[in-house]
């Protein structure tokens, strides 16, 4: 039995050329060697599976080789691989530097290969200084490694930097294809593209894969074995997915999610790849745009097709929905209801609150609200619908005023509060369009006959037409009140009548919570000067919190006292704080001076001020 080789060795890069995706690096590296202008230290840097070490090698031999030499010849005595991962030590690279100084007995360079470089120590990376930046002449050093951003900044400014980019799908396809002619498989485009992308960017990845899945199928790799053995979601049920959808299919909906689930696959991997799916139907619907979709021409033109029965905003809600359900997945504690949730309300995208599609037929109110009383609606014409709205905008401005509609005894029945607006509505809209011989409704028809309850004693609804009108006059009425001041009463009042009010003014503050303003009223009493209140207060921050209250208080004294002629004067008597800041001592002997037994009582029981 002849010994299998896996194809990421089999295949494995022996010159650039077959080196796949990295076409700018190769070509650096060979206008280099050619031009006698290659650095001493290199340093090799992107994902697995691109390319850093096929090329490190691809480089090593090509360096050494002057035309003489056979095509296979790999100078192997000229080449030391060092993995870092297990070689990280001071030591290690002592020995390294040892053996730099010996030069090589066949071949013009000795080339060091340091994989997985960012493993190195701290001390090691320090020893390796010096020898890296003046290495002798013969000798070449290659660094690779997949994080970069563990190398100590020294070291990455002594070397040449070549950064490796992932492995496109449609590269790694192509050389999927190569492989599988050269092993005489035949395998559709699909299943190649699926294995690409599963690679996510590296090609050993994707030569591995490659030899898992022919290992299931045999020699015939199709689209079907592949997802089989992959355990991926194909094209196909996101394209059924997406129909659903689309129709409103709920049910069907969460049947076939179900039976995702019973296939084995994640709910979170469905709705990631879901949200996937609604970018590339975004992607298909510009030209400009479409050659970021990384599939087949005949998945493309799928993709296409369903993309011209969405819309670009469904699109985008539709994103945006299953984006938010994928960064929930992780902490919801109910994971199916996530996205079985997730899936509802997309498939709601295009119905309105009321779950029936949107269409062009105007309604002036939705037809489930006559559905429920048992009323059948029938749609206006356009030209009666522009009435219609006009009515409504000069309600809604109404509506939008700040007071409260004032609540009137209604003098006339009404039947209910929806029937009289959209009778009311109507029979506007009849007068611009045919002349109507009944008082029966043009909009609604009620298919039973109710009594018609009265009740003379209930106050205006305020949703009822009548209502806004009532509101509209009573503004109306009041801004054509203007009150002349000449006719306003003017009653004297004596002080002790003001000062009653001064103080009843403030209880009512204290009731409303504004306590420092009651307290303010209660420890300052004014005095009357006419019909000018004189108040002395003892810092600026008090007048300024009064003068804040002044309208208030002034309107209230105008009420109180039948004079509004009052004004008020506030002053600032710095002295007049003295009176107030007591300590505990000078409490204590205004108190002793009232009743001398207080001092008698201190000394009995021991206490303290």
């Amino acid at each position: 039995m002849e010994h299998f080789i896996v194809s990421a060795r089999k295949y494995r890069p022996q010159t650039f050329k077959d080196v796949v995706g990295q076409q700018a690096i190769t070509n650096t590296l060979l206008n280099a060697i050619e031009n006698n202008h290659l650095a001493q230290a290199l340093l090799f840097t992107g994902p697995r599976g691109v390319g850093k070490t096929s090329c490190a090698r691809i480089l090593a031999k090509t360096i050494n080789q002057d035309g003489n030499q056979h095509p296979d010849e790999d100078f192997a005595f000229n080449i030391f691989e060092l993995d870092a991962a297990s070689n990280n030590s001071v030591d290690d690279i002592r020995n390294l530097i040892d053996q730099v100084r010996i030069p090589p007995q066949v071949g013009k360079y000795k080339v060091y290969i340091i994989d997985e470089v960012h493993m190195l120590s701290q001390a090691a990376f320090n020893a390796f200084l010096k020898t890296l930046e003046e290495p002798p002449k013969h000798a070449i050093f290659i660094l690779a490694t997949t994080e970069k951003h563990k190398i100590i900044p020294t070291i990455l400014s002594r070397c040449q930097i070549f950064d490796f980019k992932r492995i496109t799908v449609t590269d790694a396809k192509n050389h999927l294809m190569q492989v599988a002619t050269q092993e005489g498989i035949t395998a559709d485009e699909d299943a190649l593209q699926i294995i690409a992308q599963k690679a996510d960017g590296a090609m050993r990845d994707a030569l591995s894969i490659f030899d898992r899945v022919v290992s299931f199928s045999g020699k015939n790799l199709t689209r079907q074995a592949v997802t089989e053995n992959l355990n991926v979601l194909d094209y196909e049920t996101y394209f059924k997915t997406t129909d659903l959808i689309l129709e409103n299919n709920i049910p069907q909906l969460l049947l076939e999610f179900n039976e995702i689930l019973a296939l084995g696959f994640d709910g979170h991997h469905f709705i990631a790849g879901l949200a996937s799916h609604f970018r590339d139907l975004l992607v298909c619907k510009n030209p400009a745009t479409i050659n970021l979709l990384e599939v087949g021409e005949q998945t493309k033109s799928k993709y296409h097709e369903q993309s011209q029965k969405t819309s670009h905003s469904f699109l985008v809600k539709g994103i945006e929905l299953a984006n938010d359900c994928d960064l929930k997945y992780k902490t919801s504690r109910n994971q199916r209801l996530l996205v079985e949730l997730c899936l509802m309300q997309l498939a709601s995208i295009l119905l309105n609150t009321d779950g029936e599609k949107k269409n062009d037929q105007p309604y002036i109110i939705p037809p489930s609200y006559f559905k429920e009383k048992g009323i059948e609606a029938i749609k206006i014409p356009a030209a009666a619908k522009e009435k219609v709205d006009q009515k409504n905008v000069e309600i809604n401005s109404v509506l939008q005023q700040p007071e409260k509609p004032t609540q009137t005894p209604q003098k006339s029945a009404d039947v209910s509060i929806a029937n009289h607006t959209v009778q009311t509505n109507a029979n506007e809209v009849s007068n611009d369009s045919t002349p109507s011989t009944s008082n029966e409704s043009l909009v609604a028809t009620s298919t039973e006959k109710k009594p018609i309850a009265i009740n003379r004693d209930r106050k205006t609804s305020g949703l009822s037409l009548s209502s806004i009108r009532k509101k509209k006059e009573h503004q109306e009425n009041k801004q054509e009140k203007v009150i002349d001041p000449k006719n306003l009463p003017t009653e004297d009042f004596t002080e002790s009548e003001m000062q009653d009010g001064w103080i009843e003014y403030g209880k009512l503050q204290d009731k409303k919570g504004e306590r420092i303003i009651g307290s303010m009223f209660a420890m300052n009493i004014p005095t009357l000067d006419g019909h000018t209140i004189c108040l002395e207060l003892p810092n600026q921050s008090m007048k300024v919190d009064l003068e804040a209250a002044q309208s208030g208080l002034l309107q209230f004294l105008y009420k109180k006292l039948n004079n509004f002629s009052i004004t008020l004067k506030i002053t600032v008597n710095e002295e007049a704080s003295k009176k107030y800041a007591f300590t505990p001592q000078d409490k204590y002997e205004k108190l002793r001076e009232k009743n001398p037994l207080i001092d008698k009582l201190r000394s009995d029981f021991d206490l303290d001020i």
